[in-house]
């Protein structure tokens, strides 16, 4: 899903609460006036004095003295509502328009600056766009443990944790840099990589995950389309990869590596470099085996512009299984 797509929805979801709000506001106005007839009668007249500070308000003599009038009738009417309410068995505030966020009415913004609650609703698209939100709900920094390194490897982890904290903290597209995750399976590397993504996210950033076979399967997809690479994507699938601003591909090296995926990541790499835009890449390979899998001028470019982290000890996933848990 791009990133456009996934502000569209959020926004979407607060005007349909939105809606939903005004439209059980209206149902209980509706109720109360069918049972209570002073009720009715009063609703008429707080809506008509809308009418009346339109009119006011084009009185240039008398302007301020009308609308302080308009003001007190007003006033009177909602507290004689809030009396007939209660009067009738109601809550006072029964008629009261509830909206999920009073802060914005469940507009989404505060004059022209975006409220919290749209602003969370975009990180929870982003978040099921990313491709990772089952990982980011169990994998994030605060669920990383170093019980299961020892001497210097947990010294170590410490200071990979430390790194991509202070990195997801200060992310920039355009400044930040590139990580490449070294070292054997169950160390921890998807862990991190999910905990960098939820905390990118939450500062507003666009993060796509994706597994390397994946992502060459998506790529693979779109040939058989006949599309080329410069070509648009009606359905958004490989572009995302290209113009996220922080772009997360797992296990690299996990794929079937053939021509075609050799060149598709040096497209990608290349794209996302001439973009400014960070990647993270995982990998159990070596250096000399990411050479001989991806050729020296996809290596070299990586190990030149990509920032290495090196994963160390013994495999998390199997000290855990001994240990029972």
């Amino acid at each position: 899903m791009r990133r456009s797509e996934s502000i569209r929805l959020a926004k979407e979801a607060i005007a349909a609460r939105r809606a939903q709000n005004v439209e059980n506001w209206e149902r209980r106005i509706a109720e109360v006036s069918a049972k209570v007839p002073e009720f009715r009668e009063i609703d008429r007249a707080l809506a008509a004095t809308g009418t009346k500070i339109f009119a006011a308000s084009l009185n240039r003599e008398n302007r301020e003295a009308e609308l302080e009038a308009v003001r007190s009738e007003y006033e009177a009417l909602s507290a004689r509502r809030r009396r007939v309410l209660a009067e009738n068995g109601y809550p006072d505030d029964y008629c009261d328009i509830r909206y999920t966020c009073p802060v914005c009415s469940d507009s989404g913004y505060v004059g022209i600056r975006m409220c919290d609650c749209l602003r969370k609703e975009i990180v929870a698209r982003f978040l099921e766009s990313s491709g990772l939100y089952a990982l980011t709900e169990t994998q994030t920094f605060d669920t990383f443990s170093l019980d299961y390194y020892e001497k210097d490897n947990k010294k170590l982890m410490e200071q990979n944790v430390e790194i991509l904290k202070r990195y997801a903290e200060s992310f920039e597209v355009g400044t930040s840099p590139s990580f490449l995750f070294l070292g054997a399976t169950g160390l921890g590397k998807t862990h991190l990589s999910s905990a960098v993504a939820r905390a990118v996210i939450e500062g507003g950033h666009y993060v796509v995950y994706e597994s390397a076979q994946g992502l060459f399967g998506e790529y693979e997809q779109r040939r058989f389309g006949n599309r080329s690479f410069g070509a648009a994507e009606d359905e958004g699938d490989t572009e995302r990869f290209e113009d996220c601003d922080l772009l997360i591909i797992d296990d690299l090296g996990a794929e079937i590596t053939n021509q075609f995926t050799v060149s598709c990541l040096y497209h990608l790499l290349n794209t996302r470099m001439i973009r400014k835009k960070p990647t993270v890449i995982s990998t159990n390979l070596t250096h000399d085996e990411l050479r001989k899998r991806y050729s020296e001028r996809i290596t070299s470019r990586i190990f030149g512009e990509f920032h290495p982290l090196l994963f160390s000890g013994y495999d998390v996933r199997m000290q855990k299984i001994r240990r029972g848990q």
